[in-house]
């Protein structure tokens, strides 16, 4: 297909190209040009539609006039920003703007922030024409998070069009008309949403406020930190916003995220666990049956000794370590050097929420561009998705999806087996009975399998509207795993042009506790443990032999723990004890060490012997992985006034060890010194930290070595926890915030049991 034409024209006598359809207020952004606005919002779609009127350009041979958000540029036209006719004319609209609108910027939460602000100041008068009293309203609180003052609103109608078409929930209209036109939520007086926040962030003046920060403090007076979100697997950029050691507001202030403007109520609202009253602060070792507060130097000398006892006795199988999806890579790369160098065990594994391995295995080292990006998804043409509930478990995945739809026209095909909303943005769906996802992609890839009619039809229309799509995104959840995978690149074949993968997780650090090998049969980079090279290679690496015998998977550690034949058990940040029952629980009693890395008194932390309080996310550096394999830097934003990050505790916890005669210490003494360890040794991670460090976010590569195809996972070794917009893990449960919302209180999902229900984080 031959490149379309471009469109060549004027802008102050600058000349512009552009591709056919391009507004003019776009052309003008990209080169530097202002042209004001308030209605306008890039990636809100529609972007504009025209109503503040702030953009007026002046156009030659037009009589009138124009608004840059709606004009489309043409060949030839010539375009004009800083006459004294448009000057005039913004100058105006600010005076109409202020006519009602109340002049309560010391008190205003936008007040350094305002859009409005910002243009009176610019093209705005010392006096106005309007000797009209003011309509004053009260502020109406619509949910806990959400509150909305009615005379600062100046009906741009931004939040009306992202709640809508960005975010598909429809939670705000407009009410009446003419000057008593109002934002309107959609209960009386009430939002019932999704609470994501969207309509606050992108308020260009101080109508819509956050219930975290009104009222507390000043823009000018906070220190801003970017970091990657410390809840879903989809890795958004959030800025979090902190005075005096604090952190009191999150939102997505930089836009260079893989985000975009896009934060969900976890991502914008869930960040108030770091000062939760129930916060381990101290160390806390178990003497005569109770737990109570030790030093640091007890509670570490405390677990290297025991750790050697059970070593000498009962030798290194005895010993289980169960890493966490939420810790960063280079904790996870220490935890799996602690448990095979220095333990000198493979009984090392974390809850698999998708099965990132089998995709590397079935794409193969040669694979390329075959991984997508959270922008592919976005730009999509074709997209293929099977099981999951992204607008719940995955809600940027969701965005993008609709993002691609309305802004590319793209199809969206569905297979899956629980309803979800995203499924109103869809071509077709096949339904499928519960756990028939695998079933149906069998069936695709090989015409082998049975279903009843109506589904079978489903499949069949499918099948025959994504063949001949050109260029496709498959994503899948947890649903598609081992086997199945290979159907599902076997059917990739049979399509038209460019085929890219997803595998959905569910947790900030879900990839990457795979990538970096926490699993008990791969070394990082996804080496195979039978691979005679790669052991010998991180074994000369790590300056001990590494073990070649796999080792047990997770739920394996905790049945071994049960039936006594496992003796000690290293829990860092996970809560595996969440749903196993009291009986179960009292068959641990046999461990004779339980050590557990948290932040707060879990299930698991209230068994353990030894208990260590853990920093989190936001507050500790180092790097995560998204769900698609985009790295990005992790910034401490506040210090942990207690707590350790795992990092310092598994590097000094190896140099105790090693003092009593056990392996050797480990000797990277920062997280940027383990990032270039696993730079330079870990396939797909040579990644360049300068980028990471600015803020940007690097794409792992393909997987050097990995395992010769997927084979079948255990059962439950991999499965999806369901969480949804209000739940976190375990970590949900000290969010506040969000759990002060109607929404959270009164979800289905806090009553419904999980098909999968022994896990929660």
């Amino acid at each position: 297909m031959s490149e379309q034409k471009q469109v060549t024209f004027t802008i102050d006598g600058r000349q512009l190209t552009a591709p056919p359809g391009t507004l003019v207020i776009d052309a003008a952004k990209r080169e530097g040009i202002e042209v004001p606005s308030f209605c306008y919002y890039p990636g809100a779609p529609p972007q504009s539609v025209a109503a503040c009127r702030m953009c007026l350009v002046e156009v030659e041979n037009m009589p009138k006039l124009q608004t840059a958000c709606t004009l489309v540029a043409t060949e030839g036209m010539a375009v004009k920003t800083g006459t004294e006719q448009v000057h005039n004319a913004r100058k105006n609209m600010i005076e109409f703007l202020l006519s009602n609108h109340p002049l309560d910027c010391p008190v205003c939460d936008k007040g350094g922030e305002c859009e409005l602000q910002d243009m009176t100041f610019r093209y705005g008068l010392d006096k106005t024409r309007y000797t009209e009293e003011k309509q004053h309203r009260p502020e109406e609180k619509w949910s806990p998070l959400v509150y909305y003052d009615r005379p600062r609103c100046i009906l741009c109608f931004r939040c009306v069009r992202v709640c809508d078409e960005g975010m598909d929930v429809k939670a705000l209209g407009v009410g009446h008309r003419g000057v008593q036109s109002v934002i309107l939520p959609n209960l009386p007086e009430e939002l019932a949403c999704e609470e994501c926040g969207m309509c606050i962030d992108i308020c260009p003046v101080g109508a819509l406020t956050s219930g975290t920060y009104r009222y507390q403090t000043r823009p000018w007076e906070m220190t801003y930190v970017s970091s990657p979100c410390t809840h879903c697997s989809n890795g958004c950029k959030t800025t979090l916003s902190v005075r005096n050691n604090e952190i009191l507001r999150a939102n997505n202030r930089d836009h260079s995220g893989v985000n975009g403007e896009f934060l969900c109520g976890k991502g914008r609202f869930a960040f108030d666990f770091t000062t939760h009253a129930e916060r381990i602060r101290q160390p806390l070792v178990r003497r005569n049956g109770k737990l109570g507060p030790a030093s640091w130097e007890d509670a570490l000398e405390e677990v290297a000794r025991r750790l050697k006892q059970v070593h000498e006795a009962h030798g290194p199988a005895a010993i289980g370590v169960i890493g966490s999806n939420h810790t960063t890579n280079e904790e996870n790369y220490l935890l799996n050097r602690l448990a095979r160098a220095t333990l000198g065990t493979n009984n090392l594994d974390h809850h698999r929420t998708a099965d990132y391995a089998g995709l590397a295995a079935a794409l193969g080292p040669d694979a390329k561009g075959a991984m997508a990006t959270m922008a592919d998804v976005g730009a999509a043409k074709a997209i293929l998705l099977i099981g999951n509930d992204v607008t719940n478990q995955n809600p940027l995945v969701a965005w993008q999806i609709r993002t691609a739809v309305h802004q590319h026209g793209a199809h969206l095909y569905v297979i899956n087996s629980r309803p979800s909303k995203i499924h109103r943005k869809a071509a077709l769906v096949a339904e499928v009975e519960r756990g028939g996802e695998k079933h149906a992609i069998h069936w695709m890839a090989t015409q082998q399998g049975s279903f009843d009619a109506k589904t079978t039809q489903a499949l069949v229309q499918l099948k025959a509207a994504v063949e001949p799509e050109s260029d496709v995104v498959i994503l899948f959840g947890a649903e598609i795993q081992g086997g199945a995978i290979r159907d599902l690149i076997s059917f990739s074949a049979r399509l038209g042009g460019r085929t890219r993968f997803m595998a959905l997780g569910d947790y900030a650090n879900s990839r990457g506790a795979a990538d970096i090998g926490v699993l008990p049969d791969h070394l990082p980079g996804y080496a195979p443990l039978s691979d005679t090279s790669e052991r010998a290679r991180f074994g000369k690496l790590w300056g001990v032999e590494v073990p070649a015998a796999p080792g047990l998977s997770l739920r394996d550690m905790l049945d071994a723990a049960m039936e006594g034949k496992l003796k000690a058990l290293y829990v860092v940040g996970a809560n595996p004890l969440k749903s196993l029952g009291v009986a179960e629980r009292d068959r641990l009693a046999g461990l004779e060490l339980l050590v557990v890395h948290d932040m707060f008194p879990t299930e698991t932390a209230e068994r353990a012997h030894v208990v260590l309080p853990a920093a989190s996310t936001y507050e500790k550096e180092g790097t995560m992985t998204n769900t698609a394999g985009e790295v990005q830097w992790t910034h401490r934003a506040v210090d942990a006034q207690g707590p350790r990050s795992d990092f310092d505790l598994l590097r000094i916890l190896s140099h105790q060890l090693a003092m009593l005669g056990l392996g050797t210490p480990i000797r990277l003494r920062t997280p940027e010194a383990a990032f270039e360890e696993i730079r330079r040794n870990v396939a797909g991670y040579d990644l360049s930290y300068a980028n990471l460090i600015a803020g940007g976010a690097e794409v792992a590569k393909a997987a050097r070595k990995v395992a010769e195809s997927p084979k079948e996972v255990p059962a439950g070794a991999i499965f999806s926890a369901h969480d949804y917009l209000f739940t976190s893990g375990t970590l949900g449960r000290y969010c506040s915030k969000l759990n002060s919302t109607k929404e959270a209180k009164d979800a289905p999902w806090n009553s419904s049991p999980s098909t999968q229900s022994w896990w929660y984080r």
